[in-house]
């Protein structure tokens, strides 16, 4: 049985950065082949102008679907899931499946819709982002333009125009994977951290927060987190169950690009740490969990030397979660221990080296 192909879902109000965060992931998508679902409303626009930079074998125009009938999760059977099909029909299939989900779509019913004959044994939700206007958040607002959300909503009879924007808010906190702070430019250091650490006590636990600005995500943190949130929709409570669309055809996410600013990632590095070999796989994959820990690393990969063992160990972590197995005969490579560390700014690489050394 070929493996699952993963899908992201990035979820987010208008004006919190989704866009921009795509179009940064498929600049910089390093060759692999990422299909793209928008969940968009009129004129594509300014979202086909995404594609014009990620290169041929990254996304063809073919690999952009756009769902123009309304709220993906108001059309799962009629919209979603033939759109799906077909993309799992082409040939190569994608690498990875993104799906952009309008501003007031709940990420639910979405996830759920993994679960659908057909689709389950194929596709697997690799994580849920929730982009975040981080100055919108901490004002208390939620969304940088409340006027132009309350005018999507206000566009469509369907809509639930009581339920305040803080609980539709809360839906999509309650069902990320990963939180995305953006426009950490707009904030000091110490409101972006101040507000990362209160979306860490509001989320489930396990959940990642990052912060950065211009949605300047590193593609290995956000895709492959490998967390298969079909299987896990106990956890990723609904405090509503009505159903929306909104017919807005503005969720450019425009504010984000009138910042001025250089550094992109100069809020995230990364790292190599070697070693020798290790004695005991079981030790060191706990071992290497506690460092993660205690040191806020965001991922952890590589490869493993073992004690004993011809093959090499592959070792992949995503926050605590650390995943091995052997893959290969080591064969002329020297037998080490070989770690690459990614996390945001300011990691103590000395403590991280010892730890993972010891």
């Amino acid at each position: 049985m070929p493996a699952k192909i993963p899908a992201t879902i990035v979820t987010g109000f208008l004006g919190s950065g989704k866009t921009t965060l795509i179009r940064h992931m498929l600049q910089n998508a390093n060759g692999k082949r990422i299909a793209l679902i928008i969940n968009e409303f009129g004129d594509l626009g300014v979202d086909g102008d995404i594609l014009k930079g990620c290169g041929e074998e990254v996304c063809s125009k073919d690999d952009i679907v756009e769902l123009s009938n309304g709220c993906i999760c108001c059309t799962v059977a009629d919209d979603f899931i033939p759109t799906m099909e077909a993309l799992l029909a082409r040939n190569p299939a994608p690498d990875h499946i993104v799906i952009e989900t309008s501003g007031l779509a709940l990420p639910q019913p979405l996830v759920r819709a993994f679960n659908w004959p057909g689709i389950s044994t194929r596709v697997t939700v690799d994580g849920v982002v929730t982009v975040v206007d981080g100055r919108a958040v901490q004002d208390g607002q939620f969304a940088h333009n409340i006027a132009a959300v309350d005018a999507q909503r206000a566009a469509d009879d369907n809509l639930d125009h009581e339920t305040p924007l803080s609980e539709l808010f809360e839906d999509q906190i309650a069902c990320a994977d990963m939180i995305v702070v953006n426009k950490t430019d707009l904030l000091t250091a110490e409101e972006a951290e101040n507000l990362a650490t209160r979306l860490r006590a509001d989320s489930r636990d396990g959940v990642q927060v990052v912060k950065t600005s211009m949605g300047a995500l590193p593609v290995d943190v956000l895709l492959g987190q490998g967390i298969g949130a079909e299987g896990d929709l106990e956890s990723r409570h609904e405090i509503h169950h009505h159903h929306h669309h909104d017919d807005d055809e503005d969720d450019h996410d425009d504010d984000d690009d009138h910042h001025h600013h250089d550094h992109g990632h100069d809020e995230f590095e990364s790292f190599i740490v070697t070693r020798d070999e290790v004695s005991d796989a079981g030790a060191f994959a706990a071992q290497v969990s506690a460092v993660i820990k205690s040191n806020n690393i965001l991922r952890l990969k590589g490869f493993v030397a073992v004690a004993g063992k011809p093959m090499r160990m592959t070792l992949q972590a995503v926050g605590p979660r650390v995943d091995t197995y052997f893959d290969q005969p080591f064969g002329d490579t020297p037998r080490q221990t070989r770690l690459v560390v990614i996390g945001e700014a300011g990691l103590n690489q000395s403590a991280i080296t010892a730890a993972l050394r010891a």
